[in-house]
Parts: C-alpha cells; structure tokens; sequence
C-alpha cells in the first residue's frame, strides 16, 4: 500500500536560478544533478529536511503556468516550519515577498504563500507541537 509521498516534481524556467533559490534561499540540499542530452533538460533531485525530495526539471519552451493561483493540478507545495516569523524574515532578507500571514480556521495555525522565481505558489505552514 501506498506509504507516503516520494518526490513532488516541478518544471523550471531557468534550472540555476531555480537551484540557488531552493538551495541557498530556502537550504535544501541537492543530492543528483543529470543533464539529459536527448531532451536537452535537466533533472535535479533535491533533499528536504524530512528526507523526501524535489525534482526539478528544465525543459526547453515550457509554457508558463497557465492561470495564477487556481489553476487545476497542483494549486501549490506547503513547507511546515515551527517558527513561521523566522522564515519569513529570512525569505524577505533575500528578496522574496510573502504574503500577509493568515490563520487556518481549522487548525487555528499560521501561514503564509510566497512564489518559487517561476510563480510557482508555495506556502509555509506553521506546526508549533
């Protein structure tokens, strides 16, 4: 049976950006890089802090995401953090903008949406226990 979630994948406009964004802004480590001549795309494996990973891929002319942020498929990537005030401030010190912070009526937790440098939407979800 299914156990978890594996790797959530993700195309990228320029790979370099995208890579020092995942890695230097938010501290992810890379762990395989594979360039892939037949398709003239990159495949980059990327390690989170929980041990499971992102592949992000290049391809070349990929289109833009069509609709911003409800477009159907993948709505956005949520990152849980246990200090929702410390990331944001880090995020802000490298340039990128979050939204204001919310409360889940559900869960009464914090959070907050900010984009990858291709727009992707991405959160932060605060889980203090």
């Amino acid at each position: 049976m299914i156990q978890g979630i594996h790797h959530v994948a993700l195309i990228a406009n320029d790979i370099e950006i995208s890579k020092r964004f995942y890695r230097d802004i938010l501290g992810f480590k890379i762990i395989a890089e594979h360039y892939r001549k037949e398709r003239d795309s990159w495949k980059v494996d990327v390690l989170l802090p929980d041990g499971r990973q992102l592949e992000m891929f290049s391809f070349p002319r990929s289109p833009v995401r069509p609709s911003f942020p409800e477009a159907q498929g993948l709505r956005h990537l949520a990152f849980q953090t246990q200090d929702i005030d410390y990331v944001i401030a880090h995020l802000q010190k490298h340039g990128v903008d979050c939204e204001a912070v919310r409360t889940d009526p559900y869960t009464q937790s914090r959070f907050t949406f900010f984009q990858d440098p291709d727009g992707l939407p991405l959160e932060l979800y605060e889980v203090t226990q």
